[in-house]
């Protein structure tokens, strides 16, 4: 980096981004659930013309507000309407956050201290996982985070107060209507948590007050204030009645253990959450005002989220941004005092960078040697989708290699003292680990897991046919069999399409654990395949 001039920094970590967030995020389809469930309220709201009502199966979908989907119909409107488009508006996001932060970090601190912070968050597993994949939360946290950025700005700078007031605002007006009023209490709890950790010394001014909510009302009036205005308040009801359900019980079964969100973070934010170890002390947010904001920032998200009953792996994601300010913060600290990383924190470094590592490299012998593990696996859906024909290179494993010589060679810099260069090499080798397990073996695995299904949906498109699932729910037959808008009744009906009377042909998906749909009469078994059935049921009722 000290050959190239400082000026471009900027440009440079925006063009890394790209290489390694945009190349082949359409070379895999969509998972259920979220991802296929996001992408077809965004193809509704192309297909019906209404950019303001949310729907999935065209009815009404009121768990997210609609400006992630906003997103990704422009998306495809410009790419059409494919994984790629889906995903597109995260890639973009990543790019956006990485020289975010660098600029941050380097306006709080200097250059080095905004490299390292980007390079941290570029090198951690989930974070650069997220960044390629069509879920909302990247977006929604990104608001959050700049948010509470602007917010900090306008209680402890003299300068521009009214200005940074508005910004805040603003930006946590687009994280309510990104997902929900949610990213206004990660905010507020954080204010007031340090307006008490401040002994309530430092209050915002009244004018300053008033500027934040009135452009957060502003912003966030785009969608709640037109949709009461144009449908009246009953949608906002039942959106309001799910946000309630989803912190009081456990949502589709989503009961997790207490500790749960801490072992998400922790493991899935590797290396920048063991690095982060070295951070939390007193004497980290000690004359450090955006480490203070960090520290609460952090502990917020992850309390808050250990309360609420339904947990799902991404609802801790917003504590991954403070997370990587206090381990650029600890690794600063230690090049400048010229120390190395301590033993005990060098050990969980190189034991969890190892079990990944073994882990990425194991994955796709478990699939090479089914035939002589199959026998363990108690799943017989799991078996028949693992024991599905997919060409395979053989070599596939060897990706795990790069990433556990990456963490060898980087703990090795660490126990050197040079930390930097162990950063470095441990981005590098995360970036191009998951880059190529995306080409190589990601697509491979979702064949064995959902192609089969997807397959046949994609084979169906086009055809004059009612096509419904049983015996478990998946996005998948409304974004890829490309539902029409019509017939709303009938398909809304599954039990009338599997046993009722039709006016056109039915094709029906089960697994093959499924033994309710062999005991009817009337279904004619099209074929199985990766762990599932296809029939298809003729109609009983001509119109």
């Amino acid at each position: 980096m000290k050959r190239i001039d400082e000026k471009y920094y900027l440009y440079l970590i925006a063009l890394i981004s790209a290489l390694f967030f945009l190349p082949f995020l359409g070379s895999v389809h969509l998972f259920d659930w979220d991802e296929i469930n996001f992408a077809e309220s965004a193809r509704e709201m192309m297909v019906t013309g209404d950019y303001f009502r949310v729907r999935v199966g065209f009815l009404p979908f009121w768990e997210k507000p609609p400006f992630f989907f906003w997103l990704q119909a422009a998306s495809m409107h410009l790419f059409g309407v494919n994984e790629f488009a889906a995903r597109f508006p995260n890639a973009v996001f990543g790019i956006i956050t990485l020289v975010t932060l660098y600029v941050i970090g380097k306006k709080q601190k200097n250059t080095r201290f905004g490299l390292i912070w980007a390079l941290l968050f570029f090198a951690s597993m989930l974070p650069h996982l997220y960044f390629k994949s069509g879920i909302i939360d990247p977006v929604f946290n990104y608001f959050i985070f700049t948010a509470i950025y602007f917010l900090m700005q306008a209680m402890t700078k003299p300068a521009h107060k009214l200005r940074n007031s508005a910004i805040s605002g603003a930006l946590i007006g687009f994280a309510i209507i990104t997902k929900g009023p949610v990213g206004f209490l990660l905010l507020l709890l954080t204010f007031i948590i340090i307006l008490a950790v401040d002994k309530f010394k430092n209050w915002p001014r009244v004018k300053d007050i008033a500027v934040f909510a009135l452009t957060t009302f502003l912003v966030s009036f785009m969608w709640y204030g037109a949709e009461v205005i144009a449908n009246g308040p009953w949608f906002l009801v039942e959106f309001i009645k799910y946000q309630i359900d989803l912190f009081s019980n456990p949502v589709a079964g989503h009961e997790q253990p207490i500790y749960y969100h801490f072992v998400v973070v922790f493991l899935g934010c590797f290396p920048m959450s063991v690095l982060a170890l070295g951070s939390f002390n007193r004497a980290t947010t000690k004359n450090n005002e955006l480490a203070k904001w960090m520290m609460v920032l952090f502990w917020v998200v992850m309390i808050l989220f250990t309360i609420v009953t339904t947990k799902i792996v991404h609802y801790s994601s917003m504590a991954y941004l403070p997370l990587s300010y206090l381990a650029a913060l600890y690794i600063t600290r230690l090049v400048q005092n010229n120390q190395r990383v301590p033993n005990p924190i060098t050990i969980v470094y190189l034991a969890i960078g190892l079990i990944f590592g073994i882990l990425l490299t194991s994955l796709p012998l478990v699939i090479y040697f089914i035939n002589d593990i199959k026998h363990y696996i108690n799943d017989p859906f799991a078996v028949a989708g693992l024991m599905k024909p997919v060409p395979w290179g053989g070599f596939e494993f060897l990706i795990g290699f790069v990433f556990l010589g990456a963490v060898v060679i980087s703990t090795f810099q660490l126990y050197k003292t040079k930390i930097i260069k162990g950063v470095i090499i441990m981005g590098i080798g995360t970036g191009i680990t998951l880059l190529l397990y995306s080409i190589f073996v990601v697509p491979k695995i979702e064949e064995h897991t959902q192609g089969s299904l997807i397959e046949f949906l994609e084979s169906v498109q086009g055809e004059d046919v009612y096509v419904t699932t049983s015996g478990f729910y998946s996005y998948a037959p409304f974004f890829y069999f490309k539902q029409p808008n019509n017939n709303l009744e009938t398909r809304a009906n599954t039990q009338l399409l599997i046993t009722g009377k039709i006016d056109k042909p039915v094709y029906i998906i089960s697994k093959i654990t499924d033994a309710y749909l062999p005991t009817l009469p009337d279904l004619e078994l099209i074929k199985e395949e990766g762990g599932y059935r296809f029939y298809k049921r003729t109609p009983t009722l001509l119109p």
